[in-house]
């Protein structure tokens, strides 16, 4: 399989029983949702699924995903309120409760942001109002355009004001410490809207000063993560495209394109690029998909998606071992169709000294195409040359080796990449024959496949790749 699959932790799946059936159901990655719970819940996830990992020889990678300035309403009465189209209604930010004709909004700049015919959305967009005046310094007053029952504390999306809030919250910096301690693999920024604030991410990395921390992915799930996408790719290890609040704050005919231009755009970089809500919101409940989430999935392994991820269909929902049972046939069916490889583009010369590594990259996934090879195997410290190869998505397996411990469990969100751990030997005659060995070892090849092999030389040198060279097992 070369599209990784991540699963939420949550209720339905906190026990080691369930982690390690889905590691072996096709769980790559296990994400830990820091909008729910607390540290004392996320260390017994993060113990659990290290455990699971080593239980069944697939250790996988934790992804943390902040929650970001979550904008949302305040306590409901138990039975909801109910709010009707054309009726007038208070918003307030000084009040934590909601009552008939009155709904609190965590949000400080709720009268000072927001202009007047502007949509405000709850709930997923389930309820919809527009803006009618500014009544007090810390009152609106709006009309209900979409009404529905208004439960506690559901998101609200403003997606047409310009929101003035920062990226990362007090708590966020927080569970950054936390998660570097836990020594997370990954970790996602919620709500990224300028290369700003993953610069700014990365600077309380650094602060922490640990030896080992996390790649960081962008959530675009802001219009203005859409429109500053380019320059946010730039900065960012991986993007996540949210579907879930994107498909609120922009017009949901977009969407689909969105998803293409973003995945495309992340090839050509050579970043991973994560799919994620709503993939089998119908197994929550059910034990079969629908066919529109079927063709969901395949259309996304067709874009040529990193990842997919489930969230409540593996955190909350009934049948979370079936929904991962589910997405791997998909994947494993669609995977087998042809205009899924070589997405790969050329490279042009730079300045920054990686022309002839990234001209060998290319070849070798060309040379693998034109000779049948069945893999291509490469040795490197950075990952660079791993994720390089991923983007030009290859027919044949990619196999890398490493010095670097940290690096192979990382690599389990890219696409494509098997990793393993190996001591760099002093030559490449060693390093070859050593590679052969471990491929053959895990009977990942056969006798007389051809492989294609990447390296620095000198190898002690531990230079940038320049060596292509093709043999047999």
């Amino acid at each position: 399989m070369k599209t990784k699959i991540i699963a939420t932790l949550g209720p339905a799946s906190d026990t080691l029983e369930v982690m390690i059936e889905l590691l072996h159901a096709g769980v790559d990655v296990f994400r830990i949702n820091l909008s729910h719970q607390g540290p004392a819940e996320w260390r017994q996830r993060v113990a659990t699924a290290r455990l699971a990992g080593r239980r069944t020889g697939r250790m996988p990678a934790l992804l943390f995903d902040l929650q970001g300035p979550k904008i949302r309403t305040g306590e409901t009465p138990p039975e909801g309120i109910q709010l009707r189209k054309g009726e007038e209604i208070v918003l307030t930010n000084s009040f934590s409760q909601c009552a008939e004709g009155l709904i609190f909004i965590n949000f400080e700049g709720l009268v000072t942001d927001t202009r007047v015919g502007e949509k405000i959305l709850i709930d997923d967009g389930k309820i919809s109002l527009i803006v009618k005046k500014a009544d007090a310094a810390d009152r609106l007053i709006a009309t209900v355009e979409s009404g529905g029952l208004l439960t506690s504390r559901k998101g609200v999306n403003f997606p047409e004001t310009r929101l003035q809030v920062p990226a990362l919250t007090e708590a966020d910096k927080e569970n950054i410490k936390l998660a570097v301690e836990m020594e997370a693999d990954w970790l996602a920024l919620s709500f990224v809207r300028q290369p700003a604030d993953i610069v700014e991410l990365r600077k309380l990395l650094a602060e922490t000063g640990a030896i080992h921390q996390p790649a960081v992915i962008a959530k675009i799930e802001k219009p203005e993560a859409v429109e500053n996408f380019s320059a946010i790719l730039d900065v960012t290890d991986a993007v996540m495209i949210a579907r879930g609040d994107l498909g609120v704050e922009v017009p949901f005919e977009r969407l689909p394109i969105i998803q293409k231009e973003i995945i495309k755009k992340c090839i050509a970089s050579a970043k991973p690029v994560i799919v994620a809500t709503q993939m089998l919101e119908a197994m929550m409940t059910n034990l079969q998909p629908t066919r529109a989430e079927i063709n969901d999935i395949a259309n996304s392994v067709l874009d040529g998606a990193d990842a997919l991820m489930l969230s409540g269909e593996t955190a909350a929902g009934q049948h979370p071992v079936e929904a991962v049972k589910t997405m791997q046939r998909v994947i494993d069916r669609i995977e087998l169709q042809g205009e899924i490889y070589n997405r790969g583009t050329v490279p042009t010369p730079s300045t920054t000294g990686r022309f002839i590594t990234d001209t060998l990259i290319l070849n070798a996934s060309q040379l693998a195409d034109e000779t049948g090879a069945k893999a291509i195997t490469a040795y490197t410290n950075t990952g660079y040359t791993a994720f390089k190869l991923a983007g030009h998505r290859p027919r044949a397996k990619i196999f890398i080796f490493t010095d670097n411990p940290w690096l192979p469990v990382r690599l389990k969100l890219v696409w494509g990449i098997e990793a393993l751990f190996l001591p760099k030997p002093s030559k490449t005659v060693d390093y070859t024959e050593l590679m052969r060995q471990a491929l053959a070892r895990n009977r990942w090849l056969d006798s007389g496949d051809l492989v294609i092999h990447l390296a620095s030389f000198p190898l002690s040198a531990k230079g940038k790749t320049n060596m292509l060279h093709l043999a047999s097992i």
